[in-house]
């Protein structure tokens, strides 16, 4: 499929009720309104092209540029090229998509590591997503530095962004499910950390309870 043709198809599956659903959710006017399941079966279709991928980024439209994130190739992006869409990104659920492709690509830890440190809200929720997305995804991430995360993020969580303070609590989670020998000091740092303040707008999202999440998963 080429430009044209994924944009028409794109306009064609957006929906009035899922415009205002994500409008809720913060992802501004510029979208048609395509559900993440219509979204995959494009992905099926087109599978990777880099080249595309770059076109539907440069239109604007959000769902164009979820999509992006989905057919863009890891051995072709660019650390620049990361750095350049997440400087546009205003919206968590974008932020999100890029960490999934980000945690798969060869410099996938360098850049995790210098948007965790960023002040700027969807920066640190993008390295924090990108952590707890590595971690799911197998990366080998050595215990010391996990356990360096951890101590960051118990310092730094509640004075953090909104985005920011929900992945920092989600990498925490993720450290202690992906991580046997951290599970323990996961947990502490969840507890010392207490609960973790998010505002999600009008919507019914909610914020896990690291402690809970991380000792429900692993019973089960």
């Amino acid at each position: 499929m080429n430009y044209r043709e994924v944009m028409r198809e794109l306009k064609s599956r957006g929906t009035a009720q899922n415009r205002k659903v994500y409008a809720k959710h913060g992802a501004g006017d510029k979208l048609y309104g395509v559900s993440f399941a219509d979204l995959r079966k494009l992905q099926k279709r087109i599978k990777v092209d880099h080249a595309l991928a770059l076109e539907l980024w440069d239109s604007g439209n959000m769902d164009a540029r979820t999509l992006a994130t989905m057919i863009a190739d890891t051995d072709e992006l660019k650390p620049s090229t990361a750095n350049a869409w997440m400087k546009e990104i205003d919206y968590y659920v974008l932020s999100d998509q890029l960490a999934e492709l980000v945690a798969r690509v060869p410099f996938a830890r360098k850049k995790m590591e210098q948007w965790m440190k960023s002040p700027r809200e969807y920066y640190r929720a993008c390295g924090y997503t990108t952590l707890a997305v590595a971690l799911k995804n197998g990366m080998d991430i050595p215990d010391s530095d996990c356990s360096r995360y951890l101590s960051i993020i118990q310092k730094e969580l509640h004075s953090s962004p909104n985005r920011a303070r929900y992945s920092m609590n989600n990498a925490v989670i993720a450290i202690g499910i992906y991580k046997p020998n951290l599970t323990q000091e996961a947990v502490k740092t969840a507890k010392k950390i207490g609960k973790v303040e998010v505002d999600h707008g009008e919507t019914n999202c909610k914020t896990p309870d690291a402690v809970s999440y991380i000792e429900k998963t692993l019973k089960r």
